[in-house]
């Protein structure tokens, strides 16, 4: 199974939560390196499904241009 998108971003903002909740210094650090972190994926994954979609309109642009 693949993580989406919206996995990782719905992780990170669970921990933007728990790090605003907490009165505890070490914990709020902790949840906002693990808030980066789950962003960081996010980021990776959006911009490969960006990706994907671009190549496949060019692959479709070429291939109306060759049939055309």
């Amino acid at each position: 199974m693949s993580a989406t998108s919206d996995f990782y971003l719905a992780r990170a903002a669970q921990c933007e939560r728990e790090a605003g909740e907490t009165n505890l210094v070490n914990v709020r650090e902790r949840c906002l390196r693990a808030e980066a972190a789950w962003q960081a994926m996010a980021d990776r994954v959006l911009k490969g499904e960006a990706d994907r979609k671009r190549q496949i309109a060019a692959k479709a642009i070429d291939q109306e241009q060759s049939i055309g």
